[in-house]
């Protein structure tokens, strides 16, 4: 039964759709991208959720490793000094469509797939 399941939520999943809660919302990485850009999360996070050492610690929230129930609890309570998105301000549907651009970004190459940092020094 366990082995249903988890094929049922890897379709929904390919589907492009987020479970939460028992409610289902039909994802959109491009109405993300646009809600991304008019809640202000660029500010940030950069325009791709690369992050930025000067605002965000440089954490890269692209490709993020949450699943959508965590990447939401902390969007609406966040630690840090990013401010709240409760859902009168950021509804749901708009959480999963900006959590499915996020997860449509390139995922970042590796160190040793970057040809200038063969040559740097070690310490």
């Amino acid at each position: 039964m366990a082995f249903v399941r988890v094929h049922v939520a890897l379709a929904a999943f390919a589907a492009g759709v987020v479970l939460c809660h028992g409610v289902t919302f039909a994802q959109s990485a491009e109405k993300g991208k646009a809600e991304f850009v008019q809640h202000g999360c660029w500010q940030c996070h950069g325009f791709q959720g690369q992050g930025s050492t000067a605002t965000s610690g440089g954490r890269v929230i692209a490709d993020t490793q949450l699943p959508f129930d965590a990447f939401k609890a902390y969007v609406r309570d966040p630690t840090g000094s990013m401010p709240p998105f409760h859902q009168q301000i950021l509804p749901d549907t708009d959480l999963a469509d900006i959590y499915a651009y996020l997860e449509s970004r390139p995922k970042p190459k590796s160190p040793s797939d970057i040809p200038l940092l063969h040559n740097l020094p070690s310490q």
